[in-house]
Formats: structure tokens, C-alpha cells, sequence
């Protein structure tokens, strides 16, 4: 039937087909002109030319630049009205601080200043720092201390599951609540997809407010979906943090043996929680729309314990510089001795992998530890595209065998950590609201570092010669999964 009309009626088809190319020719230009990065750029392009139909509903799903439109230009805006309020005190802190530890930061100046001036991130002093192993090591930690809350506790998390550790952190929130303290509660509403209504409703009824950062009605066709709240942040009385790769879920605390979750966390307490609560309230007035009354107690960072940690922020998101990105390849190009990166997904931009491997080939002792087999066979696919160019580039690659390690973590030399919650892909580096604390401190470096040599005790080290002798099926399907890396 349809068939039989455009044979009758001919130049109706014609015009279709003219109105179909045009629409691709504009879309092509729309995406020349508003997507930056050039890997993108062709995946899209590719995608719209060989895929039509699929490539164009992909393309308005997941790439159109949400950073320009009225929706983040809002949050850029607020971001700037909160800044305003605390700039004066972000600036003496870190020129104080800077001036100071001159010389213990200088090998890291770069990096450090590129964070100020990039992010307003200053460099805090006075900061006592704990390493946190899996969810054993860290819930504990949490209720400890949130139990002590006599103000405020602000949460902001990408996963939080209806379960046994997600009702007790409810639980024991709704308590505080009805001593008095105020709770503010942030949730990525793609990520926390299992939370439920019920446990919502139970944690606003109980005094908890409560958001998601981008509200969600059709996943499908949800341009947010891009944009993703990857955050794990605590924060309790402005003086206390927790931050890291832990999520509140059962398989953080290991129920099942057989499907082991090996994670770090990092537990904050002194000035650094300052500008935690800063990024803290600039998604809560974006994603509530409301301004709170943001008082002192807010940001009563001074502790009876003082510790010997300097830590910096490194935050990214569409309504920011990519900070984390600039600054871990700033930080890899600084080193001298060693450089041991912990990341579950390693979908590196050019810039962070060309850092790595000019550090490797610059004498540095390079290595990168990351699961055997991630969850997405795609992502893990993508992510072994990468390792026979390490290995020829002289990075030591390590497979973790003994579950899957989520931790995203950095060693660089003898003085300077990174715990925070970005993966080293394109996703975390360039999408996603993320936070990274740098820390400098001996100390937490020999930490980590003693459990990065002990998770090698649960590795496979891969070598060039062996690698490079899989079968040529599989390269060709990890180069096709590495085409679609920069849309994964």
C-alpha cells in the first residue's frame, strides 16, 4: 500500500529523502560544531551516517552538550552565587597554606595551582586522613560518626540500595533527624534506581529532605542519563568527610564470598571538609532549586584533632572544567619514582594515557591494576584495547583474580595519594559529578601502597609478549568496542 502511493505520487518520496539528508547534514554540522572532543566527534558522526534511525536517538540521548543549554547554565550560576560567599575564606586558606608548605608541595606545584585556579580548590592543612578497606572498614566508620552529628549531615551518592546497610543508614538518619539535626540527603536518581519509594517516603516522613540531582522520568530518553551524580560523599557538622569508591550496598561489605568487592574509601577530618561542603551545597541548590540559609555552622571545619595531611579537592562536571582529568595527567608527568593507579575501568583520554606513558618511558616505575573481568563485557573489552600499548610503553599491567576491584586509587612517589570516586574513563573524566581528594602525606602514600603490593598477591601480571599473541577475533572485538569508547 504505501509502496503504491509513492509509485503514484513520486516527488513526494523525492522531497523525503531531500528533507531526510538535509536533517542529516544539520545534525552533522550540530555535531561538528558542539562536540569538542574529536574522538567523539567521529564516533557520533559514524553512528548518524551507518546507523540512521539508531545512531540519531543515540546521539540525543547521550550526546548532545547539556553543559550550553538553560538546564546546567542554572547550576553554573548558583555555583557562582555559593562561591561568592565562601571565596574570601578559599583564597587565605590556600595562599596561607601554600606559602607554608612550599617546599613539601613544590615537586606537585602544577598540579596544585592548576586545581586553584581551574576549580577554586584550595590547599588545606591541619587534616587528619584515614584509609578505609571495603565496606567492612567503612559503614562502621560512618555510623560511628554520625551517631556523634550535632548540626547537619549532608549525603550525596550515586548507588543507594533498599537493603540491609542502605535501611540502617536510614534507620539511624531519621533518628538524628528527630534530635534535631538537619539531613539533607542527594541522590543520583539513575544510579539509585533500587532505592525504592517506600524507603524515600519513610526517610522524608522521618525529617530527612530529600532530592535526586537530575530527576529521571524516561530513562530511555532522558539526556541526564549523560550526566551522572558519581559522587560518595558524607559530610557531618562541617568537619568531617567521607569520600571514595564505596557506595551504601550489601556487596560493599562482602555477604557472598564468591563475588568479592574489593574497595577503598577515605575518612576526612579538618579544613578539607570546607570545600566538600561547598560542592555539597552547589548540587543541592541546583537539583532543589531552593537556596538554603547557609550559616557558619555550615562550615565549622576546626577540629580538636589536628593532623598532618594537606589535601586538595579535585572536582569535575558538566558545570566545571575537567579538573580531574587535568590534573591526574599534571600529577603523572610530576612523578619521579612510581606511579600505581587502582581503577575498575580504564578507558583513558589521550591525555591521561599519553601522560602514563611518558612517564614510563621517562624511567618511571608505572603500574596499573584493574579487574580481570569488569561487568560489562563491552567496557571490558574496551579497556583491553589499552593494555598492549601500556606494555610496549613499559607500564606493568596487573589483573586482580580475586573479585572485582572497584577502588580508585593513586600512588605517586613517597608524599602524594589520590582516593576519590572517578574512574579513569572518559565518563568520569568528562561527564559525571565527581570529587578525587589529593592528599600529600607520607603516611597515607606508604598505606596505600602496602595495600597495593598486598592486592598483588591477588594478581595475574600480563606481559607483552603473551598478550599480543591472543587471537585476532578478540583484538578486532575489543578495537570495535574501543570505537564506541568515547559514547560508553
Amino acid at each position: 500500500m504505501i509502496k503504491e502511493f509513492f509509485d503514484q505520487f513520486p516527488y513526494i518520496l523525492v522531497g523525503l529523502e531531500i528533507l531526510y539528508l538535509a536533517g542529516i547534514i544539520f545534525l552533522a554540522g550540530k555535531i561538528i560544531m558542539d562536540t569538542k572532543n574529536t574522538s567523539k566527534t567521529l564516533a557520533y558522526l559514524l553512528l548518524i551516517i551507518f546507523l540512521p534511525v539508531v545512531g540519531i536517538i543515540i546521539y540525543f540521548v547521550f550526546g548532545v552538550n547539556y553543559r550550553k543549554n538553560k538546564f546546567y547554565t542554572f547550576k553554573i550560576e548558583r555555583n557562582k552565587q555559593v562561591y561568592q560567599a565562601v571565596s574570601t575564606y578559599i583564597r587565605e586558606t590556600h595562599y596561607k597554606t601554600l606559602e607554608k608548605y612550599k617546599d613539601e608541595i613544590e615537586p606537585f606545584l602544577t598540579t596544585v595551582n592548576f586545581l586553584y585556579n581551574a576549580g577554586h580548590s584550595p590547599l588545606s592543612q591541619g587534616n587528619h586522613a584515614e584509609i578505609l578497606i571495603n565496606g567492612e572498614g567503612k559503614f562502621e566508620k560512618v555510623f560511628k560518626v554520625i551517631e556523634g552529628a550535632v548540626h547537619h549531615i549532608h549525603l550525596e551518592y550515586y548507588i543507594y540500595d533498599n537493603d540491609r546497610i542502605g535501611n540502617r543508614l536510614a534507620d539511624l538518619l531519621i533518628k538524628k533527624a528527630g534530635e534535631g539535626v538537619i539531613i539533607r540527603f542527594l541522590y543520583d536518581d539513575m544510579g539509585s534506581g533500587k532505592i525504592g519509594r517506600k524507603l524515600l517516603k519513610r526517610l522524608k516522613e522521618g525529617g530527612v529532605q530529600v532530592s535526586p540531582v537530575n530527576k529521571i522520568t524516561f530513562r530511555l530518553l532522558a539526556n541526564r542519563v549523560n550526566y551522572r551524580d558519581h559522587r560518595k560523599i558524607i559530610i557531618v557538622d562541617g568537619a568531617e568527610v567521607f569520600t571514595g569508591g564505596i557506595n551504601v550496598s550489601d556487596k560493599y561489605i562482602n555477604p557472598n564470598p564468591r563475588q568479592y568487592w574489593r574497595d577503598t574509601h577515605l575518612y576526612i577530618k579538618g579544613e578539607a571538609a570546607f570545600y566538600f561542603q561547598f560542592l555539597f551545597f552547589s548540587n543541592w541548590i541546583f537539583a532543589t532549586e531552593k537556596i538554603p540559609e547557609i550559616s557558619q555552622l555550615y562550615f565549622d571545619h576546626k577540629s580538636k584533632e589536628k593532623g598532618n595531611s594537606l589535601i586538595q579537592t579535585a572536582a569535575s562536571g558538566p558545570d566545571t572544567k575537567p579538573s580531574i582529568m587535568l590534573s591526574t595527567a599534571s600529577a603523572v608527568l610530576s612523578a619521579k619514582k612510581r606511579v600505581y593507579i587502582v581503577t575498575p575501568y580504564f578507558i583513558p583520554v589521550e591525555t591521561v594515557l599519553n601522560a602514563i606513558k611518558q612517564a614510563a618511558l621517562s624511567g618511571v616505575d608505572v603500574r596499573l591494576m584493574v579487574p580481570k573481568s569488569g561487568d560489562s563485557r563491552v567496557v571490558n573489552a574496551a579497556a583491553y584495547s589499552y593494555y598492549e600499548e601500556l606494555l610496549e610503553n613499559k607500564v606493568r599491567v596487573f589483573f586482580y583474580k580475586k573479585g572485582f576491584i572497584h577502588a580508585k586509587t593513586m600512588i605517586i612517589d613517597d608524599d602524594f595519594s589520590c582516593v576519590g570516586t572517578a574512574n579513569m574513563d572518559v565518563r568520569s573524566q568528562e561527564l559525571n559529578f565527581e570529587v578525587n581528594a589529593l592528599i600529600f602525606n607520607k603516611e597515607i602514600n606508604e598505606k596505600l601502597q602496602s595495600l597495593f603490593h598486598g592486592d598483588m598477591n591477588d594478581c595475574e601480571e600480563i606481559h607483552y609478549d603473551s598478550w599480543k599473541k591472543r587471537p585476532k577475533y578478540k583484538v578486532f572485538f575489543e578495537h570495535m568496542a574501543r570505537l564506541l569508547s568515547p559514547l560508553i
